[in-house]
C-alpha cells in the first residue's frame, strides 16, 4: 500500500503549508524590492540630482546621519569609518552589534555581540538592503 488516508492528509497539509510559505517569501521579497527602490529614489533625488545611488552610497549617507556632522568634508579614512558606523547601526537590531559610547570627537563606537555569518555576496546585499529599509521605515522616511 502506498499510503493510508492519514498519510495523504498529512502530505496535502504539508504541501499546502509549503506553498503558503513560498508565497509569503515571494511577497516579502517583492515588498523589500519596492521599498528599496523607494529609498534609493528618494535619496538619489535629495543627494545625487536623481542619479541612482548604489548600496555603498546609501550606507555612507547613513553613516553621516548617524555621526550627525552633516556639513563637513571627510578624509578617506573617515569615509571608511562612516561606512563602518552605518553598518554597525544597521545590524544592531539583528543582534550583531551593540552601541557602546560616543568618543570626544562625536564618533559612535559599537561592540561586536555576534560574529556575522559567512554569507555570499548576494545574501550580504539582501541583508543590508533589508536593514536599510527597516532603518528608513523606523525613521518614517518611507512607509
Amino acid at each position: 500500500m502506498w499510503c493510508n488516508n492519514n498519510d495523504r492528509v498529512s502530505l496535502v497539509f504539508y504541501i499546502s503549508v509549503t506553498l503558503w510559505l513560498i508565497k509569503q517569501l515571494m511577497a516579502r521579497d517583492e515588498q523589500l524590492k519596492e521599498r528599496w527602490e523607494l529609498v534609493v529614489k528618494k535619496l538619489s533625488t535629495q543627494f545625487a540630482d536623481g542619479e541612482a545611488l548604489d548600496l555603498d552610497a546609501v550606507i555612507y549617507l547613513i553613516g553621516i546621519q548617524e555621526l550627525g556632522q552633516l556639513h563637513r568634508k571627510f578624509k578617506k579614512d573617515e569615509k571608511v569609518n562612516l561606512m563602518h558606523i552605518a553598518i554597525c547601526r544597521l545590524l544592531e537590531p539583528y543582534g550583531y552589534y551593540t552601541f557602546d559610547y560616543i568618543d570626544e570627537q562625536g564618533w559612535p563606537h559599537y561592540i561586536v555581540k555576534e560574529e556575522l555569518p559567512n554569507l555570499k555576496a548576494g545574501e550580504q546585499s539582501v541583508l543590508m538592503k533589508e536593514a536599510i529599509v527597516n532603518y528608513f521605515l523606523q525613521a518614517e522616511f518611507i512607509r
